[in-house]
């Protein structure tokens, strides 16, 4: 699948999850064919530059067939959380049931599926900013990291060190 950052949106919203498979049915029955929308936890990221590099990852790594996950959006999932094993990246960044803050990755998505997602959810950019002490706990970061660099770096480090760990 050939992409250009055009063709990305990492956008925020806030909503209730009544149902996750009924979200992601619904989700699918207004996606293209060559559309990606992963929904991720909001709360587990560090802004768009974290989602960015977890994107670019996942499709290097399907490039050099080293991906985790046979499907590419979970392999976003995977990548952005720093994680190998798909169970784990979905206890970090999956969707739960009730109130969430939730990061919205679309690729190859035209502005009607964005329009049909705010329709679900409330448009709010705000929740990608990274609250340091949720995701200190999520991924185990210290704070003698963060004395020498900012949380953003620290995880975009620890999506990398995947590659090398691979």
């Amino acid at each position: 699948m050939m992409i250009d950052n055009s063709d990305i949106k990492v956008l925020g919203f806030k909503g209730v999850i009544d149902s996750v498979e009924g979200t992601l049915s619904e989700i699918n029955s207004f996606k293209g064919e060559n559309s990606i929308i992963q929904l991720l936890n909001a709360d587990a990221i560090a802004g768009k530059q974290h989602v960015i590099h977890g994107i670019n990852q996942a499709f290097l790594a399907f490039g050099r067939d080293e991906n985790f996950a046979d499907d590419l959006g979970v392999e976003i999932c995977v990548r952005c959380s720093a994680q190998k094993q798909i169970s784990k990246s979905f206890k970090i960044l999956g969707l739960k049931e009730g109130e969430m803050n939730l990061c919205a990755v679309l690729i190859n998505c035209s502005d009607e599926i964005v329009d049909k997602l705010s329709s679900m959810f409330t448009r709010d950019d705000d929740v990608l900013i990274a609250d340091n002490s949720i995701l200190q706990k999520i991924y185990s970061i210290s704070d003698d990291e963060l004395d020498n660099i900012c949380m953003e770096d620290v995880i975009i480090d620890k999506i990398t060190k995947l590659i090398v760990d691979y």
